[in-house]
């Protein structure tokens, strides 16, 4: 046995046991194709030709022999369809050597081959890859499955791919560890066992009550922006930075992947102090240097969350005070432009028609006429005088407008405050500047090397010439404090944009070292190709040639059925413009479905939960951090109460002394050892592993060949400081808050969920979900305008996913085509294009392109992350530019056909009211803290979700499990259609029957003073 656990016993006894099949599944796996019908005419006895069909119809299914385990359901049903006798055939009598030739001629028919050595060598480089990366063992088995499966090669017994797994997995750490050994110096080593001793502190300081370990200072990181914070963080960095640079040459020769540096250090920060001590030399200091390097890369990341938040924040009160300023100063332009006028009425225009009447009059002579005017113009000399300061008022006021000198003027009042947070950060992390413009690059260096300290002339081609001008005062004096707020504005800009990187990061690197390495991509082209699936996308010009084809037919086919008067919602209007019309689904008049479930009894949340896991084990998903060996296992209850906890906002304190039969310490250390993101999910995936085998959701599906899903964002208040909040007035007021995106099926499944920041665009995660799950494999996908952009079109259609929107104002969306437009303004159309497609840029960058797109398939990163960098790019990056021409046109297809089909648009709406009805859920089942986050920590935030996400999963799986049962007793087809067609027009998204908030105890017991509240001392009381 394999020292390590991979499967679990149940999963074990599945992988080596023969499928259950159903009895259309019998007919499809266990019929003869006619190419092997004379080789099994030649089989002798009875036995030998139900065995061998048995043997074929579960390779067939499961890549797989099973030796002589035959299911008894399978024997009958073969044994039927050849005229034979299931009782007349032996098993026993299989022997090896026949079942052995039998095997060779399945393995020729599917063109698959033994698992020999060449098979062990191909399945060792496959796990070596894995274990370097660090992916979970479960995942590398199921990984390495498919990869064998994918080469044509028969699975073999479990514990052969379990033992090789678990050799890899040593062998590397062995590697490291002689690593470690070879290049670790001794000051290296020191600088590292001292993090386990406790802080030093001046003897003439006394020693606090707790002195902690310098450790577990390094542990947690404020998220925060004030500046106290930050200057902690700032003074932690320091001292990561120091011990960083001492052990680099080691991290380096360790090449440790950030998964890999994730799993070493959260092995750390998980653990107490001795329990890091007592591992060996080698070992420990393995450990600590993924730590110092992980959360160095974290606390850059931390501080240019917190760097990027208050320049935004900067931003937004200058912009803000600045509009007020500008509509305050309307009243005093309004009154100085009024008073201008009535002067001019009164004196001006007055003394012209005056002066003019003179000059007409004939009775005068012309010097009596001269003194008559020169009379006027002394009388209204003193209101020119005032008629030119108005005039000179109006003018300043015309010309701090047009010059926003009014706005630099606040922005430089606020950069003291924006100073106070920001400076240190800019002084103290590691920026990459390779891509960096070098004015830009030498104003960031030259801030660096004065320590911030800018007294003198200090480099101003970074900014534009209008900002150079308004960077001196009338008389000519340099504003400093301006030049820093418009140095870090730059900055942030050149953050955003991908331009500016950093040296040690997580998030902030460079778009090229998230994607498939361009060496690897060139060298190893063909097998990537067949890995990610994109042998039919190799040629641009056979794609974008099969697009246009298929772009031209929907012109046709939209304008043609609208022309005919089959499109009658359509309506078009003369100025090109159109409107739609969905009309809503006929009303059902079957029984509702609530009515169904418990009326008088109230199922507990924990029976819920804990019924649910033993129908699908899903607690088994739950696996401890470190996992090479066994682990006596918490009890069921704690994971429970853990869930509970978690996902209802609970918090872990307060359920601990509100529960009964609850070890508090037990269920922290569980949650900090057990309650991992990635085990969440699994556990989320396991449920819905087994709903996907039922019948019964599937009463939900409009296209049994096409499953929609959705995917739409939900806000939630952030009830503590956190770098993943921010403030939305819309939705948290003067509070900050954090967007949870969820996916849904037409099942009801809830398959995926991450937490973003409020200002964060939902457009970025919406791929991360699509290519997330194993279980949930969508075809169709909607979300609101909120998760649409072009290159998510093209994205997702070179994903094989079909896109499909609710896009606000559709009618004022840009078609696009290949053919000229006029070709269709010449038979009539009236749905036009409005622009062609550019196939120079796409095909000039379809390997670009292609390499995008295997990173995302073969998981070398995530969606989010390429798209947050390759968003930042998008002026210059021609892979942008190039994604989101080619977008355009999958885009153009779903609008046409958006217009043509009703019944399209009504799955879309219906799809998206569904996501919007499981944000109803998540709001009952987060009641535990005003419906607030309490974590700051974006993972932590996550793990929360994925509770919720866990209980809301558990309550519809109960709810599917208990109307299957009451589907299995109805006693007539009536009742059962009822049933069903109640079903199929209802929602199992319901919890009415569900008790949330546990139970009040009204014992005489209970109902006792246990604090001990005494009214007569409480009134003699005198405040103030």
């Amino acid at each position: 046995m394999p020292v390590m656990h991979i499967l679990s016993a149940l999963e074990e006894e599945t992988f080596e046991s023969p499928p259950h099949f159903t009895s259309i599944e019998r007919k499809k796996f266990f019929a003869l194709p006619s190419s092997l019908r004379e080789a099994f005419d030649d089989l002798r006895t009875p036995t030998n030709k139900v065995c061998f069909l048995l043997a074929f119809g579960y390779f067939k299914a499961r890549r797989k022999f099973f030796g002589k385990q035959f299911r008894p359901p399978d024997i009958e049903f073969v044994a039927a369809r050849l005229g034979l006798e299931a009782a007349s055939i032996e098993t026993s009598a299989y022997d090896k050597q026949t079942a052995l030739r039998h095997q060779q001629l399945i393995l020729d028919f599917f063109g698959f081959r033994r698992f020999d050595q060449a098979g062990q060598e191909f399945a060792a480089s496959e796990v070596e890859a894995k274990v370097r990366a660090h992916r979970r063992p479960k995942t590398i088995f199921l990984e390495l499955v498919e990869a064998l499966t994918r080469h044509k090669l028969a699975l073999p017994k479990y514990y052969l791919l379990a033992e090789l797994i678990a050799h890899e997995i040593n062998s590397h750490k062995r590697a490291l560890i002689r690593l470690v050994g070879e290049h670790l110096t001794t000051q290296g080593r020191e600088m590292l066992d001292a993090l386990l001793e406790k802080e030093g502190l001046p003897e003439a300081e006394e020693p606090p009550k707790v002195q902690r370990y310098r450790l577990t200072l390094l542990k947690k990181f404020y998220h925060s922006t004030k500046p106290s914070k930050i200057k902690a963080n700032i003074a932690d960095l320091q001292l990561l930075r120091s011990l960083y640079s001492a052990i680099e040459p080691t991290l380096a020769a360790l090449g440790l992947t950030d998964e890999g540096l994730r799993y070493y250090a959260n092995s750390v920060i998980k653990a107490e102090i001795f329990q890091v001590s007592r591992r060996a030399a080698e070992d420990r200091h393995l450990h600590l240097l993924a730590f110092i390097a992980y959360q160095t890369f974290k606390l850059h990341d931390l501080l240019i969350d917190a760097f990027l938040q208050a320049v935004q924040s900067a931003l937004n009160t200058t912009g803000r005070e600045h509009k007020e300023l500008y509509y305050t100063g309307r009243i005093e332009r309004r009154q100085v432009i009024s008073d201008l006028i009535t002067g001019l009425d009164s004196g001006v225009i007055a003394a012209f028609t005056d002066i003019g009447t003179i000059i007409a009059a004939s009775g005068f002579t012309a010097h009596e006429k001269i003194l008559m005017i020169e009379n006027i113009l002394q009388e209204g000399e003193e209101q020119r005088e005032r008629l030119a300061a108005q005039l000179s008022q109006l003018k300043s006021v015309a010309g701090s407008t047009q010059e926003d000198a009014d706005y630099y003027d606040l922005l430089g009042k606020k950069s003291l405050k924006l100073q106070n947070r920001v400076s240190d950060i800019v002084r103290h992390v590691c920026f990459n500047t390779t891509q960096t413009q070098p004015e830009v690059a030498e104003a960031l260096q030259h801030f660096q090397r004065r320590v911030g300290e800018i007294e003198g002339p200090a480099p101003l081609a970074f900014l534009s010439t209008r900002e150079q001008k308004m960077l001196f005062d009338e008389k000519g004096k340099f504003r400093v404090s301006l030049y820093k707020a418009l140095l870090f504005v730059k900055i942030a800009d050149c953050l955003k944009a991908g331009t500016l990187n950093l040296l040690q990061s997580h998030k902030y690197r460079p778009l090229d070292d998230y994607l498939l390495p361009a060496e690897v991509w060139h060298r190893e082209r063909e097998e990537l190709f067949e890995r990610a699936e994109l042998r039919p996308l190799a040629e641009a010009k056979l794609t974008l040639g099969e697009l246009a084809l298929e772009l031209d037919r929907q012109y046709h086919h939209a304008n043609r059925r609208w022309l005919s008067g089959d499109n009658q919602l359509l309506k078009m209007h003369a100025d090109g413009a159109f409107h739609l019309v969905t009309p809503k689904e006929e009303e059902s008049e079957s029984s509702p479905l609530l009515p169904f479930f418990p009326e008088r009894q109230y199922v507990s949340l924990v029976e819920v939960l804990s019924t649910v896991h033993r129908a699908t084990h899903f607690l088994d998903e739950f696996e401890h951090w470190q996992l090479k060996y066994r682990r006596e296992r918490p009890p069921e209850r704690t994971f429970l109460a853990g869930i509970i906890g978690l996902g209802c906002d609970i918090g872990l304190g307060k359920i601990a002394r509100v529960s009964k039969h609850l070890n508090e310490s037990e269920l922290e250390t569980t949650i900090n050892w057990y309650f991992s993101l990635p085990n969440v999910r699994a556990a989320n995936d396991r449920i819905l592993r087994v709903l996907d085998r039922l019948e019964l959701p599937n009463l939900y599906r409009r296209d049994a060949d096409r499953l929609h899903t959705s995917s739409d964002g939900q806000k939630f208040e952030v009830a503590v400081e956190s770098l993943n909040a921010n403030y939305s007035y819309k939705y948290f007021g003067q509070n900050k808050g954090a967007t949870v995106y969820s996916f849904i099926d037409e099942r009801h499944f809830l398959w995926h969920s991450t937490v973003i920041s409020s200002a964060e665009r939902e457009a970025a995660y919406v791929i991360d979900g699509l290519l997330h799950n194993e279980v949930v494999k969508s075809d169709i996908h909607s979300t609101d305008t909120h998760g649409y952009a072009e290159i998510i079109f093209g994205v997702t259609y070179l994903l094989g996913f079909t896109f499909a929107p609710r896009i606000k104002g559709l009618d004022k969306q840009r078609l696009y085509c290949f053919e000229r437009r006029k070709v269709y303004e010449e038979v009539g159309y009236r749905l036009l294009p409005d622009a062609y497609i550019d196939t120079k840029l796409i095909a000039d960058n379809w390997d670009s392109i292609l390499r995008f797109i295997a990173t995302l398939k073969l998981r070398h990163a995530t969606a989010s992350q390429l798209f947050k960098r390759l968003n930042s790019y998008s002026k210059l990056h021609r892979l942008y530019r190039a994604l989101k021409e080619f977008g355009k046109i999958p885009k153009s297809l779903f609008i046409l056909d958006y217009v043509d089909d009703a019944v399209l648009r009504q799955s879309i709406e219906k799809q998206l009211n569904k996501i919007e009805s499981a944000q109803k859920f998540s709001k009952a089942i987060s009641f535990g803290h005003n419906q607030e986050f309490i974590h700051s920590d974006k993972e932590e935030q996550e793990i929360a979700e994925g509770c919720r996400r866990l209980i809301k999963n558990a309550i519809i799986c109960w709810n599917y499990l208990y109307l299957s049962q009451k589907l299995y007793e109805a006693e007539t087809d009536e009742r059962k259609t009822e049933i069903i067609n109640a079903i199929r027009d209802g929602s199992v998204v319901t919890w009415q029957h569900v008790n949330l908030h546990g139970e009040y105890d009204f014992s005489d017991e209970r109902l006792q003073d246990s604090i001990g509240l005494d009214l007569t001392k409480i009134e003699g009381i005198k405040v103030g």
